[in-house]
């Protein structure tokens, strides 16, 4: 109907021109334009109900190979470009319904789920089934017995309500739960890294992978499958391993501290006297000696995270005071590198509810990351604060170095995270910017990435004025908030700080 419209249209306006103008070569363009866009069309025409058809091909392939008698094989959805979920749920359907009416009836089906409960039951991994109302349905005795559960107490109940999961990041169990339930179909998902938090003190705490599956609407009554893979003996020797460093790096405060006063001293007291190439020296050292303070910080902060006792003491603070404060203390660090700093600042900035200490450090993290990775050539850093559309005061931190891959972005702010393409040519310990996010999250805040391979990066946080929190200050006599910064969120909202 298209093909055709679009024809008579322009057949239409063929002859009125030929009526109305007369000119030879003027009437040969035309033609030359009807056959052009008679093809054209008619290429769009086919690619586009070619494109559209694909899911009711695919769909059709599957009703063929359900219905032959001879052995066939069934389509690939993972080839599907559009409507692929829809497609693979209307292709599950079908085969279950086919599959149960050569079964025999409603009889071998209810065998059927029997037998399969009893697969799962003996299933040599932890397994729990859930039903749409995330209810627990079957369990294998691995499971059970993994968990510490007892199985008098599972059955009809949420996982939440029975298993204590805490997860690295906000992307926790239930949130994947609830997102399927409203946008999916089927999905798949997982996590590392998850902590069972026994409900007896004398209970030892798991930790573990999940892997997740979801179908929605299963005629089994089956939606949610989650398998647990033990890894408590290797993530334990991760923390073991963090311990033992944090404790070592301890011990260089002292020495750092005495280090760095000699350095102090040496420059007021020698600094006229020494050549231009000894205060360069100097200059060097102090530079280094406040990178390696900073690294002995994150170790120890990210340990007391870990730990859940890394208390943060808010107050308020007058924003543009402590960020030259920050940026001030880098830019020695920025000299050496020959960098430049440059700082704007909205003006009349309200005052934040923030633990100078521990923003400090967040800034100092970014701007080190900044120094480190803006490249040779560049030499420009520019810090921006701003009030952003929320009330938020939104600080940035821009590079115009080697930028950021799309594909790491997202793991960017996990522990020990470090690029794979960078890591040679770059030194770091991957738990800045774990530790960047950590506080800033405790200050009620939020940090992003924005970035471009070759172009820069800029990252970007914000914090709370100190207004917003004014009915939480009214309950402290000293105005000051005590916030935890913990790494790791509880799975259930009733579980959580």
């Amino acid at each position: 109907m298209l093909v055709v419209a679009t024809n008579v249209l322009t057949m239409a306006a063929y002859i009125f021109l030929i009526d109305v103008m007369g000119d030879e070569q003027f009437l040969a363009a035309v033609a030359i334009s009807f056959i052009l866009g008679l093809c054209l069309s008619l290429l769009v025409g086919y690619l586009g109900a070619h494109y559209a058809l694909q899911p009711m091909l695919y769909l059709r392939q599957a009703l063929i190979h359900v219905a032959s008698q001879e052995s066939g094989h069934a389509p690939d959805m993972t080839q599907l470009k559009v409507g692929q979920q829809l497609v693979t749920e209307l292709a599950n359907q079908v085969y279950q319904f086919a599959s149960k009416q050569n079964s025999g009836g409603e009889t071998d089906h209810r065998n059927s789920i029997i037998q399969a409960a009893n697969i799962v039951s003996h299933m040599p991994l932890p397994l729990f089934v859930f039903n749409k109302d995330q209810q627990i349905t079957h369990a294998s005795e691995m499971g059970i017995e993994y968990c510490q559960l007892e199985s008098s107490g599972l059955f009809g109940k949420k996982l939440f309500e029975v298993l204590n999961l805490e997860f690295a990041s906000e992307s926790t169990l239930e949130n994947w739960i609830k997102d399927c339930q409203d946008n999916k179909v089927t999905d798949r998902f997982q996590w590392d890294r998850v902590r069972i938090i026994p409900t007896s003190a004398d209970a030892p705490r798991k930790q573990c992978d999940i892997v997740a599956y979801y179908n929605r609407d299963n005629p089994s009554g089956t939606e949610f499958i989650v398998t647990m893979f033990d890894r408590t003996k290797l993530y334990d020797q991760d923390e073991h391993s963090l311990s033992f460093v944090a404790l070592a790096v301890h011990e260089l405060r002292t020495p750092l501290t005495m280090l760095r006063g000699y350095v102090e001293v040496f420059q007021d007291e020698l600094g006229p006297t020494l050549s231009p190439d000894l205060q360069d020296f100097m200059r060097k050292m102090d530079a280094s000696a406040t990178q390696l303070s900073g690294f002995v910080n994150n170790i120890l902060n990210v340990a007391r995270i870990e730990e859940d006792q890394l208390v943060l003491q808010l107050s308020e603070q007058n924003w543009e005071e402590t960020l030259h404060h920050s940026i001030d203390a880098m830019t020695l660090r920025a000299q050496v590198h020959n960098k430049n700093i440059e700082c704007t600042i909205q003006p009349d900035m309200p005052s934040v509810a923030v633990d100078r200490m521990s923003i400090q450090e967040v800034i100092s993290n970014l701007l080190d990351n900044a120094i480190k990775y803006s490249g040779d050539e560049e030499k420009q850093i520019i810090v921006n604060t701003r009030l952003n559309k929320e009330g938020m005061i939104e600080t940035s931190v821009q590079d115009f170095g080697v930028g950021i891959p799309t594909s790491v972005i997202q793991n960017l702010f996990e522990k020990f995270y470090r690029n794979h393409r960078t890591r040679a040519q770059f030194g770091g310990s991957g738990l800045g910017l774990y530790l960047c996010k950590a506080i800033v999250t405790a200050h009620g805040g939020q940090i992003s990435v924005s970035s471009k391979e070759s172009e820069g990066s800029t990252f970007s946080f914000t914090l709370q004025p100190y207004s917003q929190l004014a009915d939480e200050i009214k309950n402290h006599e000293n105005k000051e908030i005590t916030r935890s910064a913990q790494g790791w969120i509880k799975n259930h909202s009733l579980y959580r700080r």
